[in-house]
C-alpha cells in the first residue's frame, strides 16, 4: 500500500479484508482480494483529507469489482441458458432470474425479459430478495428479443395469454407458471409469491440437471458488517 495509514484506520481495513474474503470464499481468494482491496485505499485514501470513511469507501468499491468480477467468471461457466418473460418484465421474472442466478451458483445464465415495457427492481421486490440474501442487481429486466429467444434452453412465461405470443424455436423447452403478480403487492404477499417461484427453481434445476442447494436450504444474509469504531 503506497499511502500510510493510522493504526485504528489500517484495522479498519484489515476488518473489510476479512469480510471480503469470508463474503467471496470458494470464488475468490484473499490473495486476489488484498490488491484490490488495497488499490481503492490508496486512490481513496491519496485523494482524502479526512481517512475516517476510507475503509467502508474501500469495502464497497473492492466489493463491486468483486461482483463483476465473479459475474463474468458465472457467465463464462455457464451450462445452460433460461428467459423468464411477462408483459413487462417486471417483479415476477426478475425474483425467477435472481433466484435462479443464486440457486445455480452461476451455471445457469438468466434473463428476466418483457413483451412490452421493461421496468427495474421494485422497492418490495428488491426488499424480499436482499432479505435472503440476493442480489438484486442480476434481476434487471430486459426487452424480449428473437436472438435471446433462439439462444435459450428453457423459456418461462408468467401472465399466461396477456404475454402475447412468443416466436420460441421449437427445440426450446417452454413453460407457463402461473404464480401471482407481486407489483404493488405487500411484502407479506411477495413474500409468498417469492417462496412459491423459489420451489418452481428448485424444480427446473433438478431436472435440468443442475447442481443447487437442498430445497430449505437457508440463505445466508447479504450485506456488509458494521465497522467497529
Amino acid at each position: 500500500m503506497s499511502v500510510s495509514l493510522d493504526p485504528v484506520t489500517g484495522y479498519k481495513v484489515e476488518r473489510m479484508l476479512d469480510q471480503l474474503t469470508a463474503e467471496f470464499v470458494g470464488r475468490v481468494g484473499r490473495e486476489q482480494i488484498e490488491p484490490l482491496l488495497d488499490d481503492e485505499v490508496t486512490r481513496i485514501a491519496s485523494a482524502a483529507t479526512i481517512l475516517t470513511f476510507v475503509p467502508l469507501l474501500a469495502y464497497r468499491r473492492t466489493r463491486e469489482r468483486l461482483k463483476s468480477i465473479t459475474r463474468a467468471v458465472a457467465a463464462d461457466n455457464a451450462t445452460w441458458d433460461v428467459v423468464f418473460v411477462s408483459v413487462s418484465g417486471g417483479a415476477r421474472v426478475q425474483i425467477a432470474a435472481a433466484l435462479t442466478t443464486h440457486l445455480s451458483s452461476g451455471r445457469v445464465r438468466t434473463h428476466a425479459a418483457g413483451t412490452a415495457v421493461t421496468r427495474a427492481v421494485g422497492p418490495t421486490v428488491r426488499a424480499a430478495l436482499a432479505e435472503i440474501g440476493v442480489d438484486p442487481e442480476h434481476a434487471i429486466a430486459r426487452p424480449v428479443t428473437d436472438a435471446g429467444l433462439r439462444a435459450a434452453d428453457v423459456i418461462v412465461t408468467m401472465g399466461g395469454r396477456r404475454v402475447g405470443v412468443l416466436d420460441a424455436p421449437a427445440h426450446v423447452r417452454h413453460e407457463e407458471w402461473r404464480v401471482g403478480d407481486p407489483i404493488r403487492a405487500p411484502l407479506s404477499q411477495v413474500r409468498d409469491i417469492r417462496a412459491n417461484i423459489e420451489h418452481r427453481v428448485h424444480t427446473l434445476l433438478a431436472e435440468l440437471g443442475c447442481p443447487h442447494p437442498a430445497r430449505g436450504t437457508r440463505f445466508r444474509q447479504a450485506g456488509p458488517a458494521r465497522i467497529g469504531g
